[in-house]
């Protein structure tokens, strides 16, 4: 007999982390996961009052929720967010690895990135969830816990803000099935999720509203869906990979991207499809 229940809904009293959550992606992700009845940790780096009301946001939404500063591209701060997010609510359920940086960098301008750019993207975009993974594991063990990294198209299609990001985040979604296969035993299920371009106002601030829109032009009209992803899409696709829903699927890389990485259509009659 099929069960009917929609496990999406049922992440109650499951304790989320989910990094770099103060805004965007991160925000929304909290915001879903707690709309579900998690208790979820917002992680912030400075933005202590972005992620104040993130936190206030996920409580008026159903869960509940704290704040814990700390830097993730640092290993010893990675494990001090585990052991204050699991220490708070005695477990921990479900890592959301979101905190990440680009440089922006055209992909043939060699000499706009140097061998620091490249350490800098990949402490915050690779080692950083690698870090906070292996801090977590035991807790995650216990509790046949669930992992979540966001990564990018970029890292499959190796398009995006620059080179350095690409190579981050592809070395992300290694990890992703590296991990998947090595944490099986423990219980703990690892996918990522691989979005294209996201209308988070981080984008539109670093990109400047003119150009931003540009960018969003070009994708829509090269996306078979002909739209962009908004955080909240992002969002919903992590409950999925956090619940039950997903209790068979683990070293998945899942794009979000409208159909993007499907290329334009090849005309065998001379016309447009």
């Amino acid at each position: 007999m099929q069960n009917n229940t929609d496990v999406t809904k049922d992440l109650n009293q499951q304790v989320a982390l989910i990094t770099g959550s103060s805004a965007g992606i991160g925000a929304a992700c909290a915001l879903a996961l707690a709309a579900r009845g998690a208790r979820v940790v917002i992680n912030h780096r400075k933005s202590a009052e972005a992620a104040d009301a993130v936190a206030e946001a996920c409580r008026k939404a159903g869960g509940e929720a704290q704040c814990v500063q700390a830097d993730v591209s640092r290993a010893e701060e990675c494990a001090r967010l585990v052991e204050e997010a699991a220490a708070h609510w005695g477990r921990l359920d479900i890592l959301v690895n979101n905190a990440g940086a680009t440089k922006f960098a055209a992909h043939d301008q060699l000499d706009a990135l140097d061998s620091e750019d490249f350490h800098n993207l990949y402490a915050l975009n690779a080692v950083g969830p690698y870090m906070v993974i292996r801090a977590a594991r035991a807790h995650l063990a216990r509790q046949k816990g669930r992992i979540v990294n966001i990564s990018s198209i970029a890292g499959v299609r190796a398009v995006g803000s620059s080179l350095a990001y690409v190579a981050s985040k592809a070395a992300l979604n290694g990890l992703t099935m590296g991990l998947a296969r090595a944490l099986a035993a423990d219980g703990i299920r690892v996918n990522a999720l691989c979005p294209a371009l996201v209308t988070t106002d981080w984008f539109r601030k670093a990109l400047g509203d003119e150009l931003f829109e540009q960018v969003k032009a070009a994708q829509i009209a090269a996306t078979p869906l002909k739209r962009v992803a908004s955080p909240e899409d992002v969002a919903e696709a992590c409950v999925f990979f956090a619940s039950d829903a997903s209790r068979h699927i683990t070293g998945q890389l899942l794009l979000l991207d409208g159909g993007l990485a499907l290329g334009a259509p090849v005309s065998l009659s001379g016309g447009d499809t």
